[in-house]
């Protein structure tokens, strides 16, 4: 089983994304995803810097995928997803239809944001050029299960192993409506949140991220204990999505219990202490925000 990096899904400053990368190209992942998922309007990278990062990653020895908007809203927006799509170099991870209809023709990838629900879905992606799908973070074991061992020939399985969920996305903005900022001045106040403003409930329970248009899970999905189940499916790729701490330790974590150095029971201790909850409901095909510390029962 390889292992993937996520595309960053917050605002980082350009200097703490080149840091970030720069620790990535010794951190034991195959695969590392690039690019802005969320708002087009964060643009302290650009297109050739996105490049040049995929470069270096690639001569380090990772294989570099290119990722697209997840809701796109505006004709410069597709302008600039054709040239990213046409960039000659690295495949795309199609995010949105948008997305999914440049590709076609090209191998790319099927992201966690396209509704691929069903064995269905699969062979219609695979005929167009899909070449791997990542199971929206909403589905079951069990319905992974059924459509992992139905998928057309060749086309790989990629499951969100670690990191907030991506739950909801909306033409309006949820960080700049907490500051009372319209979203047409925003102020990048994303920025301020390099891990997504957090919400509660009235009785101080964590709810859901806000993350510009984005809304996450309050808490990262941790599916580390469930690895043996995954390899035993014969999943290909497991994915970590970036979190503003304890990336690289996660990584680690997950690559031990992969390559059977360490337990499950064993990595779970290497990184429980970095947040103060985890998530694997939608695993167990309950209520997303459950966390139940053993995924076998």
């Amino acid at each position: 089983m390889k292992l993937s990096l996520g595309p960053i899904p917050y605002y980082w400053p350009r200097e703490r994304v080149m840091d970030f990368y720069k620790a990535i190209e010794t951190a034991p992942v195959d695969i590392v995803y690039l690019g802005e998922t969320v708002c087009s309007k964060r643009r302290e990278l650009r297109a050739a810097d996105w490049l040049e990062l995929a470069d270096r990653l690639s001569e380090s020895g990772k294989t570099v995928v290119m990722s697209t908007l997840a809701l796109m809203e505006a004709e410069s927006e597709r302008l600039a997803l054709e040239r990213l799509v046409n960039n000659g170099r690295y495949m795309i991870e199609a995010n949105d239809a948008t997305g999914l209809g440049l590709s076609m023709g090209k191998p790319f990838v099927a992201g966690p944001h396209i509704n691929t629900y069903n064995a269905g879905t699969l062979k219609e992606l695979a005929d167009v050029g899909a070449v791997r799908w990542v199971m929206p973070v909403e589905l079951s074991r069990d319905i992974l299960a059924a459509m992992h061992a139905a998928r057309p020939e060749g086309l790989e399985t990629e499951v969100w192993g670690f990191g907030r969920l991506p739950l909801a996305f909306s033409a309006r903005c949820f960080t700049a409506r907490a500051r009372n900022l319209p979203k047409d001045s925003c102020e990048l106040a994303c920025i301020d949140y390099p891990g997504g403003l957090s919400m509660s409930t009235q009785d101080g329970k964590g709810f859901l991220t806000i993350n510009g248009i984005e809304l996450q899970s309050a808490d990262p999905c941790n599916l580390i204990e469930a690895v043996p189940e995954l390899l035993d499916m014969g999943v290909e790729v497991l994915r970590i999505s970036p979190e503003p701490e304890g990336t690289e330790q996660v990584i680690q974590a997950f690559r031990d219990c992969v390559e059977g150095t360490r337990s499950s029971a064993q990595a779970m201790e290497q990184i429980r202490d970095l947040y103060p909850r985890f998530s694997n409901g939608y695993w167990k095909g309950e209520a997303g925000m459950n966390w139940q510390e053993s995924l076998s029962a």
